[in-house]
């Protein structure tokens, strides 16, 4: 169901005086909590007006998907909770693309095995790296990851207990749909960091995100049809088997599995 948004007429209050302020108020249908609701009035309600900014928004629920916004409009000024009394700075981003590490225990492919001169062969461990009698020990390579935060500005009443559940609940969990260009299964949400500003003042709220590709019919180490979800764990079983040219038992991998770690989020729930 769409959300949509109507002004109430009768819901405008002018005040003039010593202290002017302008309140306008909307009904919203369809929207899927109090911050959704907040959130689908900012197209409509403009940010000044008459000459005065927007100083905050409140949501009044009716129903699990009917609310009243309240709008409020008053001239700029310092107050005595500290805040400026203007409305809220314009959302930020930043980004980071020095990726990850990971330990890699199958190559994607073994370029060259090289024998002493008069010896046995170079066993085939099929890709094993740094294989010892104790198994492979692996190697540490730099994995693609694109970490990137985004900072948001939220009325105190948009900032409620349940908000604030819902974003602890959304944390450690991986995108179940599009989110921000990246597709289902590539986004990974780190958590959030919340301030207020003075006591009745908005929230300045900090989104972390890493971002890494998921991988369709990829191939490693001998082994293809590989697909994973970016955040998904790819191991190795691996086994002793007998090399016949090399003359000797050697540990090579066996089977590949992809393991899903992370439970499926609606990020929607952070209305942002």
């Amino acid at each position: 169901m769409p959300t949509t948004v109507h002004q109430l007429i009768e819901g405008t209050e002018v005040t003039t005086g010593a202290s002017p302020s302008v309140t306008l108020k909307y009904y919203v249908d369809g929207a899927a909590n109090e911050n959704a609701a907040l959130d689908a009035v900012l197209s409509t309600c403009p940010s000044t007006y008459n000459n005065m900014p927007r100083q905050s928004r409140s949501a009044e629920p009716i129903s699990d998907t009917k609310f009243i916004v309240t709008a409020k409009y008053a001239p700029q000024e310092s107050n005595d909770q500290g805040t400026s009394g203007s409305a809220p700075p314009e959302s930020s981003y930043e980004f980071n693309t020095s990726g990850g590490s990971e330990t890699m225990f199958v190559s994607l492919s073994t370029k060259q095995r090289v024998a002493l001169p008069g010896g046995p062969p170079a066993p085939d461990y099929h890709g094993g790296v740094n294989v010892t009698d104790d198994g492979p020990q692996g190697v540490d390579r730099t994995v693609p990851v694109f970490s990137f935060s985004e900072t948001h500005y939220k009325t105190a009443s948009a900032v409620s207990n349940s908000y604030v559940a819902s974003v602890f609940t959304l944390t450690g969990t991986v995108n179940n749909s599009a989110f921000r260009g990246f597709a289902a299964g590539e986004v990974l949400f780190l958590g959030a960091r919340g301030s207020k500003r003075g006591v009745n003042g908005d929230w300045e709220i900090t989104y972390s995100f890493a971002a890494s590709p998921n991988v369709s019919n990829g191939s490693i180490g001998g082994f293809t049809g590989i697909t994973k979800d970016g955040w998904d764990y790819l191991w190795f079983q691996f086994e002793d088997k007998e090399d016949a040219n090399a003359e000797k038992v050697v540990r090579r991998p066996r089977a590949a599995y992809v393991e899903q770690i992370y439970k499926r989020g609606n990020f929607a729930g952070l209305g942002i």
